[in-house]
């Protein structure tokens, strides 16, 4: 399944915003590859201790998204976190590709 994603950029960097209902941490892969952002989730349908489903509507899952990166963005300081079923990453602009503001003098 293709994870729901919101991309939101500022002058610092992106946010990705993915919808991984379901997905616990431990099943959940982030990897980047030269410039390929790899999102990949997995969910397993949990019955209480001691039963066994006998009919299930709801089947185990994976949810996987790539998206590539622009070379503006430092994928080596990406930051990860996964609250109530959304994936958020942050992965900021690199140095010289952030505005910055240059002073004037008066000479």
């Amino acid at each position: 399944m293709t994870p729901a994603v919101d991309v939101i950029e500022d002058d610092s960097g992106i946010t990705l915003r993915a919808d991984m209902p379901g997905v616990p941490r431990d099943q959940l892969e982030l990897r980047v590859e030269g410039d390929t952002l790899l999102i990949e989730g997995k969910v397993q349908p949990q019955a209480p201790a001691g039963l066994e489903a006998v009919y299930a509507e709801f089947r185990a899952s994976r949810f996987r998204r790539t998206f590539t990166l622009s070379r503006e963005l430092d994928s080596a300081k990406v930051d990860a976190n996964l609250k109530d079923g959304v994936l958020t990453l942050r992965i900021p602009k690199q140095a010289h590709a952030q505005p910055r503001r240059i002073a004037v003098s008066a000479a």
